[in-house]
């Protein structure tokens, strides 16, 4: 089924010929579709279909029914090249989800993908912003073991003093996961 979309959506977003332009916008998905075919390609990697969309109106900052903006389900999902696509379409990387408040950062803290981490950070966010329970990116590298990540946030300016909603800062909470050794090197910092 998803490749048949993506078939689609190739076809709709293939250069169409001045004169046949009135009949083939009479083709086009409607704007709800095209919005989904976004999220799609952005959480499949198709940075290819990224700029059509951008330029038949999908909003690249829209959010999914879950609160995710595209930029977040690309670097969750492993997708750089998407991301890439959805930056230069105009994708505000920084923004958080509507539901929890976590950044693409703070999602790639979750799944380890340095090389997006490392990008996202390129992008100039705030390294220390706190979704709704007050935890930063560093905190959530802290709990899964992300010790490059964890340096990477670091050497751009995150805060390990930083406590969240429960009291707890990075280095509490590698301890409490039982990673002795990171706890150590956020508490040296």
């Amino acid at each position: 089924m998803r490749s048949l979309l993506f078939l689609l959506a190739g076809a709709v977003l293939a250069p169409v010929p001045m004169a046949a332009a009135q009949t083939a916008a009479a083709d086009l998905p409607s704007p709800e579709r095209r919005q989904a075919l976004l999220f799609e390609a952005a959480r499949a990697g198709r940075a290819d279909l990224v700029p059509g969309l951008v330029r038949l109106g999908a909003d690249p900052n829209a959010r999914d029914a879950r609160g995710f903006t595209p930029a977040i389900l690309a670097a969750y999902n492993g997708q750089a090249t998407a991301l890439e696509a959805l930056i230069a379409a105009g994708a505000d990387p920084c923004l958080a989800d509507s539901a929890q408040g976590n950044t693409a950062q703070m999602g790639v803290a979750f799944k380890g993908d340095d090389a997006i981490a490392a990008r996202l950070l390129k992008a100039g966010c705030d390294v220390n912003v706190r979704n709704k329970a007050g935890q930063t990116a560093l905190m959530m590298a802290a709990l899964f073991g992300r010790a490059s990540q964890v340096d990477l946030l670091l050497a751009a300016g995150a805060d390990p003093a930083l406590a969240d909603a429960s009291g707890r800062t990075a280095a509490s909470v590698a301890a409490a996961q039982g990673n002795a050794v990171l706890a150590a090197r956020l508490e040296k910092r």
